[in-house]
């Protein structure tokens, strides 16, 4: 069955008046779900994802740029991971009730862990580029800075932002006195838009993964959700 009303209320929550409805219902189907419905005609969200992806950096980093006249590029980089992260937009992904809304093949759809938490930030950039798409520039810059922007107050109080893979490496050499190591497992899309899996280990132990638009991106992603498994943020 193919959602009807249900991408309407979304676009009611979140305030958005689409022209085009069916393009919210394409941000909200994952590519899984086709291959279980050849029926259906409109298209899974990833080249949404790519967009919103591209609209995604660019507001956060003119808002940063804008916020913060006197930091460095270094510094602004930090700001902007810690908020596009997967982690992050995940969180604000759940929050919008995003999850209610996906179309997932039955395999996907029993997943509630770090792979649904992928799915849910993919979905987030999709939903972006669908709201840049049809309503333009500044509609899909009011929603990201109502449902984002706002968290970074809080990033900074409580120094979110700083470099994960750094506090990564001095919490195992003082836990366990083992520097980490990092291996890509996983490299997918194409030169202009490539998706890399990273894990961090300690010696041969796999202690967590991360996703990332390169690979400094997907070790920061692995660290952090290695601090998180081993107690250590």
């Amino acid at each position: 069955m193919i959602m009807t009303n249900e991408p309407q209320k979304f676009a009611e929550a979140i305030g958005v008046n689409f022209h085009n409805i069916g393009i919210l219902n394409s941000a909200f189907t994952h590519r899984s779900y086709l291959n279980e419905h050849r029926e259906i005609e409109h298209d899974h969200n990833e080249r949404l994802e790519f967009l919103g992806d591209a609209v995604l950096e660019l507001v956060v980093t003119n808002f940063l740029y804008q916020t913060f006249p006197g930091k460095p590029e270094g510094e602004l980089t930090a700001y902007r991971a810690s908020l596009v992260n997967t982690t992050t937009l995940s969180d604000v992904a759940q929050k919008l009730g995003m999850n209610d809304y996906l179309l997932l093949s039955k395999g996907e759809a029993k997943d509630t862990g770090r792979a649904r938490q992928y799915i849910l930030a993919n979905t987030f950039e999709a939903v972006t580029g669908a709201i840049y798409l049809d309503q333009g520039y500044e509609i899909a810059e009011k929603f990201i800075t109502a449902n984002l922007l706002y968290l970074m107050k809080e990033i900074i109080s409580k120094n979110l932002w700083q470099d994960a893979k750094s506090l990564f490496q001095e919490k195992a050499q003082e836990a366990v006195g083992i520097t980490p190591s990092y291996e890509v497992l996983k490299e997918i899309g194409p030169d202009h838009n490539k998706k890399f899996t990273v894990g961090v280990y300690l010696k041969d132990d796999l202690v967590a993964e991360g996703e990332g638009h390169s690979k400094q991106e997907a070790e920061q992603e692995a660290a952090r959700e290695g601090l998180e498994k081993k107690g250590w943020e």
